[in-house]
């Protein structure tokens, strides 16, 4: 009986990771590049560069990748700025930092780390002294990089960013994938066997209490981020991030940069009053903007909003 189970184990586990392949070459062939991939330190970086005039970075948000922001807001904005957005490291087409990626290593790119990749990567574009635009776990990447590298960033857009350490716990499968086991075991898993309608159903709740846009859900591409590699960088990114936040926060009142932050006061994923309320305070140089009924995602849900925001940063900035 126990050889019985155990070959049952073994062709259930063959299976799982054969499916799980199977998955990954998908996601990669269906929604390939849509820039160009640089090699920052013998790191790939998948970069987008749109428009011209004054110039932004856009930094996406966890479980995420450009096309976040290719949906709707680069092109708008590239009517008038130069808008350069990058993929960050183990998500889109971006590769993960030496040192990290290990099967049953834990550790994840801090976002010093991620800031000083994709500020290298902005600059071999010939980006010089952009407004940085961060969305959610972006928005704590661009804080980094303006505590890491003043001299290199103009201004800084956060768009219900990640700020300030959170009460509580994460979610139970983040917490897992934070484990040496749970990490190496759960993404095959999950990139083999997640249901589709669980990924929408994700995909809504992080646009709650709004919809996402039409044609969103086709456009993101979701199965990038439900790669093995792509869960297990997410995973643990998410994971670290707050002992991070926790050594920043200490540093923003020491940042002397003009700073536009957006949240909606409906955010239940990156709560206004944990993250964007105590920065704008503790910032000199920043100024909350809060959007009633506005969800996680005000760069959909709010566009003009969010334009007005990072022309205001732009102005501030002495760019135009």
């Amino acid at each position: 009986m126990i050889g019985w189970a155990a070959l049952g184990l073994g062709a259930a586990g063959l299976a799982t990771l054969l499916r799980a392949r199977a998955h990954d070459g998908r996601a990669t062939r269906d929604f390939p590049p849509e820039g160009q991939i640089l090699e920052i330190d013998g790191v790939p970086v998948h970069a987008l560069q749109m428009g011209q005039g004054p110039d932004l970075v856009f930094i996406h948000g966890a479980s995420g990748n450009i096309r976040d922001v290719t949906h709707s807001l680069m092109p708008r904005l590239a009517t008038r700025y130069r808008v350069t957005a990058l993929d960050r490291p183990g998500l889109g087409h971006t590769g993960r930092l030496p040192g990290h990626g290990g099967l049953f290593d834990p550790a994840a790119e801090s976002p010093a780390e991620q800031a000083r990749l994709l500020q290298d990567a902005a600059a071999r574009l010939g980006v010089q002294r952009p407004v940085v635009i961060g969305q959610s776990y972006g928005g704590a990447v661009a804080l980094a990089w303006a505590l890491g590298r003043p001299d290199t960033i103009a201004g800084l857009v956060s768009l219900a960013g990640v700020a300030m350490p959170w009460p509580g716990k994460l979610g139970l499968r983040t917490r897992i994938i934070g484990t040496r086991a749970g990490g190496a075991l759960l993404p095959p898993v999950l990139a083999a066997w997640l249901p589709d309608r669980v990924v929408a159903r994700a995909i809504e709740d992080i646009f709650a209490p709004q919809a996402p846009p039409p044609g969103y859900m086709d456009h993101i591409g979701a199965p990038l981020t439900l790669r093995a590699a792509a869960f297990r960088a997410n995973g643990r990114q998410v994971n670290s991030l707050r002992p991070h936040v926790v050594a920043m926060a200490p540093h923003y009142p020491a940042l002397r940069l003009p700073i536009e932050i957006v949240h909606g006061d409906a955010d239940t994923t990156v709560p206004l009053e944990i993250h964007s309320e105590p920065l704008s305070r503790l910032v000199p140089g920043a100024r909350l903007t809060v959007l009633p009924g506005i969800g996680h995602m005000p760069h959909h849900a709010a566009p003009e909003a969010v334009e007005a925001a990072i022309d205001r940063a732009v102005t501030r900035a002495g760019l135009h």
